[in-house]
């Protein structure tokens, strides 16, 4: 039975070798982004699934290692990082690289790893057709229960892989792609996952970068890629399948104190304000304000709930959480409500050296929170939240409001940027740093609710909106008045049904973001 057994995982591993070898070669030779993918693809696993400090990650078919750096960098080297090889002169070649936490020269497959142990698996271009459902068995032999599946594979929609194996039939041409899509669409791939055991499972189209794009529209199509990938229809065509399951139901296990790993700053101990605007969110609200202290409990100074107008139950929800932490302040509103309103109530009350500002249903990209004040602890007055940096991850979130967010945060750099460069000259600042919004000359995500303030601009800050647009005003502000606004890639994972619904309506509210940046640019204007 033993010799049978490891007969069968030499023969999966002589399989998974081959496809490794393949992806290598077309890596090398007919990818030109492939450093800036890699990098992407990276961040994308981190914040897709909220990666802690001290979880751990196995990459199969490593190959040369590309991927397993990056890993390494956007993780900071906090997750031990096992990459697997099946070439042994590879394995050999990455073992002698920096940066690499654990190389495994794999002779079958899935070997000792089949462990249970790790918390994240991550592969790329392993998923053909006669080994597909025997590699997916194992993996998830790998994963704990509930840990998390991440896969790239070649999108078979893309329309340029089409085209050239049409033209391949027609005309005498030498392509020789060694990687190739797979055969599954988007619905098969869900039935034979769930078959084998994985859960909360996703298939989505990603990343428009990819040839004939020219190196010059690199910038351009990066930009675009984000977009695109959100658009009905269009995103099918993307040149990659991202897809992403859980081994099982189980949560993960939080048995780890992570406040101390994520509170490395004594400039912040006991110095932070957290304002939270609510309406209706009492499903919500008490997980968002657990993980902000289990998360950053030595930075929290206070938390304000500012309850504006809800009809549920979410006062006497925070009434009940206060028992356990007295630091947690409800101030309660009456209407006219408007997130405006509620955040000049909250920043009126706050008393923290610093100020973070932040919606309900944003539990899930707590730990993501601490690259903001990372960029504060290196000298920035306002950090941002940015659901638009292409080290992004948007998901479940809504077409209309992305080319509305677009479409307003064009003109406003149109607009802004200018009186910007205006304002700053005229006050002779010194040069602006290379990171921040000033210093890339543009931005991309001004309007989200999620940033980071210095006491100083909060006690200078007076917001004239009383709707969303107030989300707008916050960031553009500080800006217009010469402070260093720096943005910083999280993810974004749009409300689902069990979170509740929010109260923006774009087209009551999409006007006058417009009316607001009239206004702005009409005051700054006389100054």
């Amino acid at each position: 039975m033993d010799c049978c057994l490891r007969e069968k995982e030499r023969t999966l591993a002589l399989a998974l070798e081959e496809q490794e070898r393949r992806r290598e070669l077309y890596w090398r030779e007919f990818d030109p982004f492939l450093a800036m993918r890699l990098r992407w693809r990276a961040s994308m696993m981190r914040h897709l699934f909220h990666i802690l400090p001290g979880e751990k990650i196995l990459e199969i078919g490593a190959g040369d290692g590309a991927f397993t750096r990056a890993l390494v960098t956007v993780t900071q080297g906090e997750c031990p990082v096992t990459a697997v090889v099946f070439d042994e002169a590879r394995g050999r070649s990455l073992q002698n690289k920096a940066g690499i936490c654990r190389v495994v020269r794999a002779g079958g497959f899935p070997g000792d790893l089949a462990s249970g142990s790790f918390d994240y698996v991550v592969a790329h271009a392993m998923m053909e057709d006669r080994t597909r459902h025997a590699f997916l068995k194992e993996l998830r032999r790998c994963l704990r229960p509930g840990g998390g599946l991440l896969l790239f594979e070649p999108n078979p929609w893309n329309p340029y892989l089409r085209l050239r194996k049409g033209l391949r039939r027609l005309l005498p041409l030498d392509w020789r792609r060694p990687e190739e899509p797979i055969s599954l669409d988007r619905l098969r791939m869900f039935s034979v996952l769930s078959d084998i055991g994985y859960t909360h499972i996703r298939a989505q189209p990603y990343d428009f970068l990819y040839p004939p794009v020219p190196r010059r529209g690199v910038g351009l199509a990066r930009n675009l890629s984000l977009v695109l990938e959100n658009t009905p229809v269009i995103r099918n065509f993307a040149g990659s399948l991202c897809v992403w399951a859980r081994s099982g139901d189980r949560p993960r296990q939080e048995d780890r104190t992570l406040s101390t790993l994520f509170c490395r700053h004594k400039m912040f101990k006991q110095k932070i304000s957290f304002v939270i605007p609510c309406h209706n969110e009492e499903s919500v609200i008490t997980g968002l304000i657990q993980g902000i202290y289990r998360f950053y409990g030595d930075y929290a100074r206070e938390v304000i709930v500012v309850d504006d107008g809800s009809t549920d139950h979410t006062a006497e929800v925070v009434r009940e959480i206060t028992k356990s932490h007295p630091s947690v302040r409800l101030l309660r509103r009456d209407p006219p409500n408007g997130v405006g309103r509620a955040l000049r109530t909250g920043l009126r009350a706050a008393t923290g050296e610093f100020v973070v500002l932040m919606d309900a249903d944003f539990q899930d990209i707590l730990p993501e929170m601490r690259d903001l004040f990372e960029a504060v602890a290196e000298g920035a007055d306002v950090a941002v939240g940015s659901r638009f940096s292409r080290e992004s991850v948007l998901l479940n979130y809504p077409w209309t409001k992305i080319m509305a967010n677009r479409l307003f945060h064009v003109l406003a750099n149109v607009l802004v940027m200018p009186t910007w460069r205006r304002q700053w000259s005229a006050r002779g600042k010194p040069p602006v740093h290379p990171q921040s919004v000033g210093g890339r000359g543009h931005f991309r995500d001004i309007s989200n609710n999620l940033k980071v303030m210095r006491r100083d601009v909060v006690d200078r800050l007076v917001l004239r909106a009383d709707d969303f647009a107030a989300n707008a005003e916050t960031g553009l502000r500080p800006l217009l008045m010469g402070y260093d606004v720096r943005e910083v890639p999280i993810s974004w994972i749009n409300r689902t049904a069990e979170m509740g619904t929010s109260s923006f309506k774009l087209m009551k509210t999409g006007p006058n973001y417009v009316r607001f940046l009239n206004r702005l640019l009409k005051e700054y204007a006389k100054k």
